[in-house]
């Protein structure tokens, strides 16, 4: 929900002034060598004429292998509709793989094969992203996807290629309903795109009191080709601390069969808006957008 410059960079810019998103994500808790993966966003626009500028850092561990991300994102937004606008956004990326092959256990001694590696290798790749992004008072829909070159990701040297880089696309929606006077309802939703890879999804709906607190829940499909259950559901909670501070939260439970494994996956979140939040009638950017 708060981190759609992972997934679209024509997001930059369509907060209501200059923010900073930090999150942390612990998935799969008990499970030696679970990802990890940790998030540091800047989004701001630059004026009124509809100029965005967003840069992110990521970090990933999962098992020996580390991925560092950073992220530069530009949107230009022009009105569309009736209080709407439209934002066309790129993006450009340089990520750095490491994976410390010291860490991993073989199923015979090193020694014996040389084709199995050790120490630490790395290799950095850039690439680019496009995407636009539509939002009006109580509507958002966007298409994004963060990296079309289909980089070779190998960390040896041998000429032929055995991974890459695939292409995503995501299109993201959501809508914000007013239910009384101070109660809204939100819900939203996330497809995931690769081709040769089954359909992935994830939504949630949270309920926001005041504007200043939200509570819901959400799912994920996906985790099984057996159980059919989905990967995960899960809770979430925030609450506007102040005008300029939101702390948000969220406990997966796992369905698919590892939840024999692990007790589910956690994330935490910290958003910071410089100058608070705008109290006006105008706002294209709904605030828990």
């Amino acid at each position: 929900m708060y981190n759609k410059l992972a997934f679209n960079p024509a997001y930059a810019g369509a907060t209501e002034t200059g923010t900073f998103t930090v999150l942390s994500r612990a998935q799969w808790l008990g499970l030696e060598g679970a990802p990890m993966s940790q998030f540091l966003s800047f989004n701001t626009p630059i004026n009124s004429k509809g100029v965005g500028l967003a840069g992110m850092f990521s970090h990933h561990t999962v098992g020996a292998s580390m991925r560092l991300t950073a992220e530069a994102a530009y949107a230009y937004r022009f009105d569309l509709g009736v209080g709407g606008r439209m934002a066309i956004g790129l993006s450009s990326s340089v990520r750095m793989l490491r994976t410390d092959f010291d860490q991993l256990e073989s199923t015979q001694p090193r020694e014996l094969d040389a084709a199995i590696p050790t120490g630490i290798q790395s290799k950095y790749v850039p690439n680019f992203g496009v995407g636009i992004y539509y939002n009006n008072q109580n509507f958002y829909v966007g298409l994004g996807a963060p990296r079309i070159l289909q980089n070779n990701i190998d960390l040896a040297d041998d000429s032929g290629v055995i991974s890459r880089e695939i292409r995503h696309a995501y299109l993201m929606g959501g809508v914000l309903t007013k239910l009384g006077y101070r109660l809204q309802l939100q819900p939203q939703v996330l497809f995931k795109y690769v081709a040769g890879a089954p359909f992935d999804a994830e939504a949630n709906v949270n309920l926001i009191y005041d504007n200043k607190l939200y509570g819901g829940l959400s799912y994920r499909i996906g985790g099984s080709n057996e159980r059919g259950l989905g990967a995960s559901s899960g809770i979430l909670l925030g609450f506007q601390i102040t005008d300029a501070l939101l702390f948000g939260m969220s406990m997966d439970f796992t369905l698919s069969e590892l939840r024999s494994y692990s007790s589910g996956s956690f994330e935490g979140l910290l958003r910071y808006a410089i100058g608070g939040r705008s109290q006006g009638t105008d706002i294209l950017s709904p605030r828990f957008f």
